[in-house]
Order: C-alpha cells, then structure tokens, then sequence
C-alpha cells in the first residue's frame, strides 16, 4: 500500500467518524430547537446509563488509534508503541469513570434511615450495582 492510499483510507475515516459526530450533534441541537424536553427523572427512578467515554476523548482515541493502525507499514514500532499508548490512556479514563460511578452508587444506599423507602432504595441501588457489573462482564 502506498503512502498516498494509506492517506486517502486514513481521510476517509477522519471523514466518517466527523460524519457520524456531525449527525449526532445535529440530532441532539434538533430536540433541543424542537422543544423537546427530558422529564424530569423521579428520586427513585434509575439514573440513565452513562457512557464510559464521552464522545469527544472516544473520537481522539479512535483517531489516535486509526493513525497509529496506517502508520504501521512504515514505522511497525512507533504504530504498536502508539496503539499502546491509545490503550493506555483508555484504560485510565474507564478507571476514573467507573471510581465515580461506584461513588455515586455508594452515597445512594449508605443514608442510615430505615423504612419502606430504605428498602427500595436499596433494591434500586442492588440492581444498579448488577447492571454495571454484567456491563463490565460483558466486555
């Protein structure tokens, strides 16, 4: 593969994944221009599934990624030195996230009170705390 198509294949994908972030900022700003609006979510309702990435740092890292995968013909070590670093960083954002998603977890059950609604918000706090762990399992 030469040096110009392994920039028009790296082009392209910058192209697609700018695409795709284009499209779902426009989805977005069109619900809020819609006025469409989120209800507001009830104490005892589950708290909506969080990304591990945002999609910014996710866009970078994939770019990071993508350039590090073409790069690989010409300098296999930088490439794979590159890839390491990529998942490195990776790593260390799911880390952060998921400190965070424990903590909150944590102070939604630990309030001393007793009573019916103890009782269902600790089953809330349960199910939390299954769905984040199959979530893990399933990677």
């Amino acid at each position: 593969m030469t040096e110009t198509e392994r920039a028009e294949i790296e082009r392209a994908e910058i192209e697609r994944a700018e695409t795709e972030q284009a499209e779902i900022e426009r989805a977005e700003a069109d619900g809020v221009d819609k006025g469409i609006a989120t209800p507001p979510t009830p104490p005892t309702a589950a708290p909506a599934r969080t990304e591990l990435v945002p999609a910014d740092e996710r866009a970078a890292l994939e770019k990071r990624l993508r350039h590090a995968l073409t790069g690989f013909v010409d300098e296999p070590r930088a490439a794979v030195e590159e890839a390491d670093h990529v998942l490195e960083d990776l790593a260390a954002r799911l880390t952060e996230t998921l400190a965070g998603h424990r903590r909150t977890l944590r102070t939604s059950w630990q309030d001393p009170t007793e009573g019916p609604e103890d009782t269902e918000r600790l089953r809330l706090a349960l199910r939390d705390y299954r769905e984040t762990a199959e979530r893990l399992l399933r990677i």
